[in-house]
């Protein structure tokens, strides 16, 4: 009985060893590329003098 149970823990293993990816290591090329920041862009102040006349 006992060695059933190892025998069964062996497959069992055997089995979830084999699942995931099949075939070569892949790798990434590069560093992910990042956008460079962009600055907030704030509304132009504006030059005209409104009040004056």
């Amino acid at each position: 009985m006992r060695l059933r149970q190892i025998a069964m823990l062996l497959v069992l293993c055997a089995l979830l060893a084999a699942c995931g990816n099949k075939g070569p290591l892949v790798m990434p090329d590069q560093k992910p590329q990042t956008q460079p920041a962009q600055p907030a862009t704030t509304p132009a102040a504006s030059t005209q003098d409104s009040g004056k006349q």
